[in-house]
């Protein structure tokens, strides 16, 4: 009878065992956790909205199509920053700390300088497509950040070589009027020195206009547009602004075909609701559209068609929309990367998914077979290069459609170098830090 007793309570604590282990393991789940900072209100919802839906039906399309990265399933939780700094620093706040988190996506300007500051400590990366600290490309000085395929230094950059390639030569920018219309943040004022250097060198004069935030009152700006009669005006826009910017130009009869803006000011809610009154308006384009993609088809078959979409169906592969699935596209890769050096099947930690973003090598190929041919540039990154990318082209409104223009850009480095490293010098001695040595490199 002991004996009998004493084996079934053995088979019992082994059952308590394997319990344990099973719950344990569900505790520790192969997930990897990407944070979303959106804003789906507020005066820029509509440009926010897709770029959200777009990253997160790319999530579903990889968990569905691949089972999520080597086994790793990828789980995510939006949270709603209305664009302003102060919830966003709340939302990274609280997902920080979740199990499994790969790095953070702020979706704004003003969120990226705020946690900028806080990156470092809580070993985290910041992904800024597009946007951001322009002197974040030195990855010796910002390690954890990543202003991944252009700033708006470079954007800057290309709009001046556009508008001196339309002339002849950028020699023939000399005595013209550039004015740059923006939103009165950290996003607008960003451009700013590239401009004032490149005026320097080609000798145009600069006006700038700040715009109040969120936008919607710019008749003291384009009054001053029209008293000034400049040659060219360049939009830094976002959300209503934008649409806001092209129905005054159109009231005051500043030509459409004289504005350029900024790949933030290139999408469909910019021009869409202005329909021919924009027509023959300009802007940066990161990132083509359309869902003849490959990655677009993918996401249509496997996640709206099962009804799963975040969004409308009609909205995949807009412009916003395409950004979004490429943003989530390179932290995906990111994991990849790093699983590739720390273990594959495994859930990575923020410093390795650091490392992945500074390891990334997208070529043509790479890029084909994940289904983006022709929507972007490839992309490589170092230690030294936290972008990979400084390319871009110029669309143009048709009144109904954007229509690509055939001419990549490629922003000047030897302008960019100096202006970047004098950037993130002052930005270390301010903070009292030191540039990264060779073995963190490595690490």
């Amino acid at each position: 009878m002991k004996l009998r007793k004493l084996v079934i309570a053995s088979a019992l604590v082994a059952v308590g065992s394997a319990v344990m282990m099973t719950s344990n393991a569900f505790a520790q789940a192969k997930e990897q956790f990407f944070p979303l900072l959106s804003y789906r209100t507020g005066p820029y919802a509509p440009n926010g909205v897709p770029w959200a839906n777009g990253k997160q039906d790319y999530l579903k399309m990889i968990n569905a199509r691949d089972g999520g990265v080597n086994g790793v399933k990828l789980t995510f939780e939006e949270c709603e920053t209305g664009y302003a700094t102060d919830k966003g620093v709340e939302c990274y706040e609280r997902l920080k700390s979740k199990p499994g988190v790969a790095l953070f996506d702020p979706q704004a300007t003003g969120i990226t300088f705020a946690l900028t500051e806080k990156a470092p400590a809580d070993k985290v990366a910041l992904l800024t497509l597009g946007y951001g600290l322009s002197v974040a490309q030195d990855g010796t000085a910002f390690k954890w950040n990543f202003p991944l395929m252009g700033s708006y230094w470079t954007g800057a950059d290309i709009l001046i070589q556009h508008l001196g390639k339309s002339l002849g030569g950028l020699e023939k920018l000399k005595g013209k009027k550039i004015t740059l219309v923006y939103h009165d943040s950290p996003f607008g004022k960003e451009p700013i020195p590239l401009l004032q250097e490149r005026a320097k060198m080609h000798g145009f004069d600069l006006q700038l206009l700040p715009v109040t935030a969120p936008g919607v009152e710019q008749k003291a700006a384009w009054l001053q547009v029209r008293q000034s009669k400049p040659d060219y005006v360049l939009l830094w826009g976002w959300g209503v602004m934008n649409s806001t910017a092209l129905k005054e130009a159109q009231a005051t009869g500043f030509p459409r075909d004289k504005m350029y803006g900024v790949w933030w000011a290139g999408a469909e809610p910019d021009v869409k609701d202005v329909g021919e009154g924009a027509k023959g308006y300009h802007a940066l384009a990161l990132n083509t559209s359309g869902q003849q993609p490959k990655v677009i088809q993918d996401i249509l078959k496997l996640v709206h068609d099962k009804g799963q979409g975040t969004g409308p169906k009609d909205e995949v592969g807009s412009v916003l929309y395409t950004r979004g699935v490429i943003i989530q596209m390179l932290g995906i890769e990111a994991v990849r990367r790093a699983q590739e050096r720390f273990g594959k099947g495994k859930v990575m930690t923020g410093e390795q998914v650091r490392w992945g973003l500074e390891n990334l090598a997208l070529d043509q190929k790479k890029l084909d077979s994940l289904g983006f041919a022709g929507v972007m540039r490839p992309l490589s990154t170092s230690c030294q290069d936290h972008m990979g990318s400084t390319w871009a082209r110029m669309q143009t409104w048709d009144g109904s459609k954007w229509v690509l223009g055939a001419d990549w850009y490629q922003a000047d480095e030897q302008i960019l170098k100096p202006m970047v490293k004098a950037g993130a010098e002052k930005y270390l001695g301010d903070k009292k830090m030191a540039r990264r040595t060779p073995a963190d490199c490595q690490s």
